[in-house]
C-alpha cells in the first residue's frame, strides 16, 4: 500500500480509484509551502493542480516519492528537472480539459467582441447603455492562433464556423496539416500584423514567457484584441496594459495571470478588458476526466509500469505491438546485469522480426532500467535511467532487423562480453517470456525470480556435479535448460532455483574442474 498525498481538489471518482486499489489517500488542502515540506515526508505519490508549487526542496523532502501527478495540463508549478534528477516521474492529464479550454476561449472571444460582461454589469447597476457597448462581428475577421496543438485546433475548428479567416503560428505543424484544418501557417510577425484577434495556446517555458511583450505588441494590427486561456506570463501584463492605454490594442480577455490567485491588477481598471479567475478547465466534465486520468497514471507509476503521459520519460508513444514486450526487455536487462556481476557496461539492444521499426525506444529504456537495477542501483527508473547512464559513462543504443530466422520477434541484449536473447512464447492460452540464448548457447527456459547460469566444459558429469551441489544445499530446481556452444566446446546450464545459491556452494563449484564461470541471477 502506498500513501498518496492530495493537496488540491480533484474529482471524487479519481480518489475512489486510488482507494479501491488499496492505497491510502491523504487529502490535505490549502497547505502552505512549509506545511507541504512536512506533508510530503513518507508520501509515495503527490497529486496537485495549479496552486501547489513542487520545487526542488519539496522533492528533496519527499524521499519516498515515486510520482507527482498534475490533474491538468500545465506543469510550470513543478520543477520537472529536479524530479527527473531524483528519479521521480511527473505525469499530467493533457487531454482532460482540452474541450473545456477551447470552449472557454470561444466564450471569451465572444465576450470581448460584444462587451458582454461590461454591458451585463452596467444593466444590473441600472444603466441602459446600448451605444456605449457596441461590439464587432467575428465574421470576416482574422483570428491568429498562436499554437495549433490540440486546443488551438479545436478553437480553429469552432472559429471557422463563425466565418473567421484563420491564420496560425506553430513551427511544429506541417503546412498540409494546417491546410486540412482550413488554417494558413505563417511566421509570428506576419500573424501579429494581420490578426484582428489573437488567441494564445502555448505551454509556458523559457521560450514563451513574455512572448507578447512591448516589442511584439507594437507589431500587431491597430485595434487587435488579445485572448489568453493558456498560461499567465506568456502575455506580459504590464506591456499589455500600456498597449491598451495607448489605444493600439483594443482590448483583451484573460483567463490566466502571471501570479495566481490574482485579485488586483491595473488591467482590471480598463473597461475593454474581460477577466475571469482561471476557469479554462472549470467544468464538471473536465474535472471528472482530469481526476480519473491522473488517478490512472499514478496507479501505473506506483505499480512500476510505463505511464503514457509521463512528461519526463524519453520514450515517446508506445504501440500495442511494443507494449507486451516491456516486461521481457527489463528481464533481459536484469539478466545480463547478473552476468556482469554488478558492474554495468555499455548496452546494445537488437530487435528482430515484427518489433523492428515499431517504436522500440521504450524497450531499450526498460532494458537499461533492468541493467542498473541488477547492478546495484535500486533507484533506477524509467525517469532517471538515461541520466544514470550518463553519470556512469554507460553508452546505450539500439538497432533493428526485420529478419528473424527462428522467432516471430526476438530481443537481444548485449553488454560487456555477454549476450542474452528472449522472446514471448504462446503457452496454452497465454503468452509467457522465454530466455532462448545466453552467450551464444542455445537454451530455452522461462525466467524465474532466482536463477543460476553455469558455463562449463562440454563433457559428461558436469550436470550431476551442479545439481548434486544444489541438492546438498537443500535448493530445489524448478526448471533447467542445457545448451552446447556451436563453436567453443563448452556447454551452459541455466537453472531456475527455489532460493539464491549460497556463496559457499558457489565457491565450491567455481573451484571444480571443468566449471568455467558461474553467475547468480535475480529477476525479482
Amino acid at each position: 500500500m502506498a500513501r498518496v498525498l492530495v493537496t488540491e481538489e480533484i474529482a471524487e471518482s479519481g480518489l475512489n480509484q486510488l482507494r479501491q486499489a488499496g492505497h491510502e489517500v491523504d487529502v490535505q488542502l490549502g497547505l502552505s509551502p512549509e506545511q507541504l515540506l512536512d506533508a510530503v515526508k513518507g508520501a509515495h505519490a503527490l497529486i496537485i493542480r495549479s496552486a501547489t508549487n513542487v520545487d526542488a526542496p519539496t522533492l528533496a523532502a519527499a524521499a519516498d516519492m515515486v510520482v507527482v501527478g498534475r490533474a491538468g495540463i500545465g506543469l510550470d508549478n513543478v520543477d520537472v528537472q529536479a524530479a527527473t534528477d531524483r528519479g521521480v516521474m511527473v505525469v499530467n492529464a493533457p487531454q482532460s480539459n482540452i474541450l473545456s479550454a477551447a470552449e472557454q476561449t470561444m466564450a471569451l472571444l465572444l465576450a470581448q467582441a460584444r462587451n458582454i460582461p461590461q454591458a451585463h454589469t452596467a444593466l444590473k447597476n441600472g444603466k441602459w447603455e446600448r451605444s456605449k457597448w457596441e461590439g464587432v462581428e467575428l465574421h470576416g475577421k482574422t483570428l491568429g492562433v498562436v499554437g495549433l496543438g490540440k486546443i488551438g485546433a479545436l478553437v480553429a475548428q469552432r472559429a471557422l464556423a463563425f466565418g473567421m479567416r484563420l491564420v496560425a503560428y506553430d513551427p511544429f505543424i506541417s503546412e498540409d496539416r494546417a491546410r486540412m484544418m482550413g488554417v494558413e501557417l505563417m511566421p509570428l510577425d506576419d500573424l501579429l500584423a494581420q490578426s484582428d484577434f489573437i488567441t494564445i495556446h502555448l505551454p509556458k517555458n523559457k521560450e514563451t514567457t513574455g512572448l507578447l511583450n512591448t516589442a511584439a505588441l507594437a507589431k500587431t494590427k491597430k485595434g487587435v484584441r488579445i485572448i489568453n486561456v493558456a498560461r499567465g506570463g506568456i502575455v506580459s501584463e504590464a506591456d499589455l496594459y500600456e498597449a491598451i492605454k495607448s489605444g493600439h490594442v483594443q482590448g483583451a480577455a484573460l483567463d490566466v495571470f502571471e501570479k495566481e490567485p490574482c485579485t488586483e491588477s491595473p488591467l482590471f481598471e480598463l473597461p475593454s478588458v474581460v477577466v475571469v479567475p482561471h476557469l479554462g478547465a472549470s467544468t464538471a466534465e473536465a474535472q471528472d476526466k482530469a481526476g480519473v486520468t491522473i488517478a490512472e497514471q499514478v496507479l501505473l507509476a506506483l505499480a512500476g509500469d510505463f505511464v503514457p503521459f509521463a512528461v519526463n520519460v524519453s520514450a515517446g508513444e508506445v504501440s500495442d505491438v511494443v507494449r507486451p514486450f516491456m516486461g521481457l526487455a527489463e528481464l533481459l536487462g536484469r539478466f545480463i546485469g547478473g552476468l556482469l556481476d554488478g558492474e554495468p557496461a555499455d548496452l546494445e539492444v537488437v530487435y528482430q522480426g515484427e518489433l523492428a521499426g515499431a517504436g522500440t525506444k521504450i524497450l531499450t529504456l526498460c532494458a537499461l532500467k533492468g541493467l542498473f537495477a541488477a547492478t546495484g542501483d535500486d533507484s533506477a527508473s524509467f525517469v532517471n535511467a538515461p541520466a544514470l547512464a550518463s553519470e556512469k559513462g554507460v553508452n546505450f543504443s539500439e538497432s533493428s532487423s526485420t529478419v528473424s530466422q527462428e522467432y516471430l520477434n526476438l530481443i537481444t541484449v548485449r553488454s560487456g562480453d555477454h549476450e542474452v536473447s528472449g522472446t514471448l512464447a504462446v503457452v496454452g492460452r497465454g503468452i509467457e517470456p522465454r530466455i532462448v540464448t545466453v552467450d551464444s548457447h542455445s537454451v530455452e527456459i522461462p525466467p524465474a525470480a532466482t536463477m543460476l547460469v553455469v558455463r562449463n566444459d562440454d563433457r559428461p558429469g558436469m550436470i550431476g556435479r551442479v545439481t548434486t551441489a544444489l541438492g546438498e544445499a537443500n535448493i530445489s530446481i524448478s526448471s533447467m535448460a542445457v545448451g552446447p556452444s556451436p563453436t567453443r566446446g563448452t556447454a551452459m546450464m541455466v537453472l531456475s532455483t527455489s532460493a539464491p545459491t549460497p556463496e559457499n556452494v558457489l565457491s565450491g563449484l567455481r573451484g571444480s574442474d571443468g566449471i568455467i564461470d558461474i553467475h547468480v541471477i535475480s529477476l525479482r
